[in-house]
């Protein structure tokens, strides 16, 4: 790639990885949510994958662990959502309890909710990032087990 779309995939790396927390955490008092967060991380990291090629891409986020990436934050928002259900309550039910004060971090509210978001956005980010590797590099699976 040309060297403007080299240092403009550099400089944009960590605003979207940023920009993505932030929209992870803040969708809870305004739009943004786990699965979108996932989305803008993806597009950073498959940006760099445009730019630089695959090596420089997977000294970023190797991807050959994003899969397992994937597969975390399917567990996690899981156990998220089913663990309730194992002590008799409704599946995901939120805790702390309405009423009971939350533990904080900063403005940050810690609940069940925040965990299943994390989760889906490990999912997606994970997802993304192995399907398009896939995709921009066919046979590359079958030549890595020979």
């Amino acid at each position: 790639m040309t060297l403007p779309t080299q240092t403009l995939a550099r400089l944009l790396l960590a605003p979207l990885l940023v920009l993505a927390a932030g929209m992870l955490v803040k969708g809870y008092t305004d739009v943004g949510d786990g699965f979108a967060a996932g989305l803008l991380a993806a597009v950073g990291f498959v940006l760099q994958d445009v730019a630089f090629g695959q090596r420089r891409a997977e000294s970023l986020l190797p991807v050959r662990w994003a899969y397992r990436l994937a597969l975390g934050g399917l567990g996690l928002a899981l156990a998220v959502a089913v663990a309730p259900m194992l002590a008799g309550e409704p599946v995901l039910k939120h805790r702390p309890e309405p009423g009971v004060s939350p533990v904080k971090v900063g403005t940050l509210e810690l609940i069940t909710p925040v965990l299943f978001d994390v989760g889906v956005c490990l999912l997606v980010l994970g997802t993304v990032v192995t399907g398009l590797h896939l995709f921009a590099h066919p046979g590359e699976e079958e030549e890595q087990r020979s």
